[in-house]
């Protein structure tokens, strides 16, 4: 399990690297450094529990006892503070991927990301096409479109106009 758990925070971190302009609060490394620290804990609390068992000691049993406690009361509590604040991580991401959609330009790094968020996630917008109306970019071209990373992948002759919200 912690070999997993230390696969999955590493891919988290890696990951991580393609969104970081979305991502720009430095603290959204944070869980997957969580994953990785758990995993360590995981790692040393199972050779706790082994050693204890090999050993047949009742005091290292009942350590490792208090331990998968202690970890049970802190995961109930992580599983009630990520209920509670859901809603206020959603609409952080949500004004941070607007400010971003803002700095759009087609040529600039925000524009890089954007267009790859795009792609990867077949989507268009934070929540979708119209999105892009109230942003600089759209009104500065004239040409009522949004970027060509809107458009679906199998539409080959796409110009991203809004006219055409079936090709997005």
């Amino acid at each position: 399990a912690a070999a997993g758990l230390s696969y999955v925070g590493a891919y988290v971190i890696n990951t991580y690297k393609s969104y970081d302009n979305f991502l720009q609060d430095k603290y959204a490394l944070l869980p997957a450094v969580i994953i990785i620290c758990v995993a360590v804990v995981m790692f040393i609390i199972g050779l706790i529990g082994c050693c204890a068992t090999f050993r047949e000691s009742r005091v290292g049993l009942g350590l490792f006892l208090a331990i998968i406690l202690v970890i049970f009361i802190a995961e109930v509590s992580a599983f009630v503070l990520g209920f509670v604040y859901r809603e206020k991580v959603k609409t952080d991401v949500q004004d941070t991927m607007h400010s971003v959609f803002e700095k759009y330009n087609g040529k600039n790094a925000e524009s890089t990301v954007v267009d790859y968020l795009q792609e990867q996630l077949r989507c268009c917008g934070v929540k979708n096409y119209s999105d892009w109306t109230t942003t600089q970019w759209f009104n500065s071209t004239g040409n009522n479109s949004v970027p060509l990373s809107c458009c679906k992948q199998d539409m080959k002759n796409c110009t991203g106009r809004l006219d055409q919200p079936q090709e997005l």
